[in-house]
């Protein structure tokens, strides 16, 4: 077991934990969740190297515990010159060459008592991690995550996707007692995602899993641990069971708030009456009367429940526009081809009109990002951008549209904002507040600085946005908001996205690589295309009216109908234990 007790931490310029508590036990798959900039890795990094911070409260650790990590940011180290099965079993064939030579050193040593001490710390560490199997458990992984035919290729080829697969595989081969992963999902692509998901789901040992991928969540754990605004909260059980967990509080809460601002009114009105007589009529015990009202109404309103979990309040991304061309193309592609050490893509051709919403699908390393880049360039023979078009590109490289260097004010100052408090004002629907405003960008955490990279989008006013990975690093708060405001949007989108649920609730159609060209798919085909692949007959239907009780729950709330909601929630809980 892992325990985390009574732990505060700041840093001079934000309070990150308030008398936080958990335990990791055996055997759990926990997901870390929380808004972007809460905090999550720096708990990890705690976790990792305590003594590293100056924190109140306890970490119980066990000094011999073994931590597996797999960092948000690894890349594939071009120098290296070894195979996929070589990078994955470096340590096992470590410790094979160490007892080859210390049998060829028994040959010839007069110190065997200190020789022999050597060779069982290799036998035993050769023994945990299980080493007369660990080629056929090589295998298994590779098998399990679709990447056997990688085993003998270099592991400078791979791509960032195959090579954080590879990672996680490294990693968990190596048995650790505790193993940690950081964002594990960022920039894998459907296929990667799925085959992450059964590694996760086939480690015998305790996870914490940074994510805010919904597929992952939904699939993949058995304890979530919520961290928001310095407070931690708990919970046993599978995501979509939390978050009906929170639905049920919300509708509590909402019914509760309903009857005390009921009450409060009635006391409102009591006490304005007890007032005025008092005002008009020279009676000492009308005063007393009015003085205890007024204490009571102060208890009730100090009564209110306050559950920062249940009701977190979403950024506000709108995406405005200046100029829409009706029916107009936008984007012409003919003939496009890209090719680097091998040809990508070929024959490409498809047209964005005025108001579309397009996603680009296909797996990582296949030039979907270059044609973004080029379109967004605008200088390519095969590609035609409108005169009138004005386009906005988000990158997945965020550096390549803010500088780490600027601070935030200043990066918006450079992008045509007058004055340092309409910033701050502007800033404020992207979630950005205090003083946050003076740190480097190159300080914050993925999230934010995709925020950021929406908030300049947002401001540009284009008529047609250009977005790569605009998901990426973003907590399921802000997905659901961009989500919302891609909906509402009015000009041409072009997507490239791996997350299954931005695309299906906000694009229109798809543009799917197939072999080296793009050929057009209807939502509906992709929709059914993805679960044909991924899941049990029967799912995208119970997924589909989950979804719709859940929008028929809220419309209840908003009626304040609670007797209705709380039938409809009876309903979505019988649902919920069918996916």
């Amino acid at each position: 077991m892992i325990k985390v007790e009574n732990v505060s931490f700041s840093f001079p310029q934000k309070e990150l934990y308030n008398n936080i508590s958990f335990t990791l036990e055996e055997g759990q798959h926990c997901a870390f969740i929380g808004t972007s900039g809460s905090g999550k890795s720096t708990l990890i990094d705690m976790l990792m190297d305590p003594e590293k911070y100056l924190y109140d409260g306890k970490l119980e650790i066990d000094p011999d515990c073994k931590i597996g990590y797999v960092s948000q940011f690894s890349q594939v180290d071009k120098t290296k010159e070894m195979t996929v099965f070589e990078y994955i079993g470096e340590e096992f064939i470590r410790i094979q060459d160490e007892l080859t030579d210390i049998y060829a050193e028994m040959a010839t040593t007069t110190d065997m008592d200190a020789l022999m001490e050597k060779l069982q710390s290799a036998l035993d560490a050769f023994e945990a991690m299980d080493g007369d199997n660990f080629e056929n458990t090589i295998n298994k992984q590779l098998n399990l995550a679709n990447l056997i035919k990688l085993k003998d290729l270099d592991v400078s080829s791979l791509s960032g996707g195959e090579f954080k697969l590879v990672q996680v595989m490294k990693e968990m081969l190596s048995r650790p007692d505790l193993m940690i992963m950081d964002e594990p999902d960022v920039f894998l692509d459907f296929e990667n995602i799925n085959a992450l998901k059964k590694l996760i789901n086939s480690h015998k040992g305790m996870l914490l899993v940074v994510t805010h991928n919904r597929y992952l969540l939904n699939h993949c754990f058995n304890k979530i641990i919520h961290l928001e605004d310095t407070e931690i909260q708990e919970f046993d059980g599978r995501y979509i069971d939390y978050n009906f967990s929170l639905l049920q509080t919300k509708i509590e809460l909402q019914e509760i708030a309903v009857a005390e601002a009921e009450e409060i009114e009635r006391y409102d009105n009591l006490i304005d009456n007890l007032r005025e007589i008092a005002t008009n009529v020279d009676d000492p015990s009308r005063g007393r009367a009015l003085k205890a009202r007024v204490k009571f109404q102060e208890r009730l309103e100090a009564r209110r429940i306050k559950a920062p979990f249940v009701d977190i309040k979403q950024p506000r991304i709108h995406l405005g526009v200046d100029q829409v061309l009706e029916d107009t193309v936008m984007v012409s592609v003919n003939n496009y081809s890209v090719s680097f050490d091998e040809l990508l893509l070929e024959n490409v051709n498809f047209e964005i009109k005025s108001t579309d919403k397009v996603a680009i699908i296909g797996p990582n390393g296949t030039g979907k990002t270059t044609l973004l880049r080029e379109i967004f360039r605008n200088n390519h023979d095969a590609i035609e951008v409108h005169a009138e078009a004005k386009v906005s590109y988000l990158s997945q490289s965020q550096d390549e549209t803010l500088t780490d260097s600027n601070t935030i004010l200043n990066e918006f100052i450079d992008a045509g904002f007058k004055t340092y408090d309409e910033i701050r004002a502007y800033l404020a629907d992207y979630s950005f507040e205090g003083e946050i405003f003076d740190q480097k960008i190159g300080s914050l955490s993925g999230g934010e600085k995709n925020m950021l990279q929406l908030a300049k989008v947002s401001a540009s006013k284009a008529n047609v946005l250009l977005l790569d990975e605009p998901t990426s690093h973003l907590d399921i708060y802000s997905q659901l908001a961009l989500e919302k405001a891609i909906q509402e949007y009015k000009g041409a989108i072009l997507m490239i996205s791996h997350d299954f649920y931005s695309v299906v609730n906000g694009m229109d159609y798809v543009l799917i690589i197939d072999g080296k060209t793009i050929r057009k798919m209807t939502m509906r085909k992709f929709r059914q295309m993805i679960y044909k692949r991924h899941f049990d007959q029967g799912y995208l239907e119970a997924e589909q009216n989950k979804k719709a009780l859940e929008m028929k729950i809220e419309l209840a709330l908003k009626k304040t109908d609670f007797e209705l909601a709380k039938v409809l929630a009876e309903e979505l809980e019988e649902l919920i234990k069918l996916l």
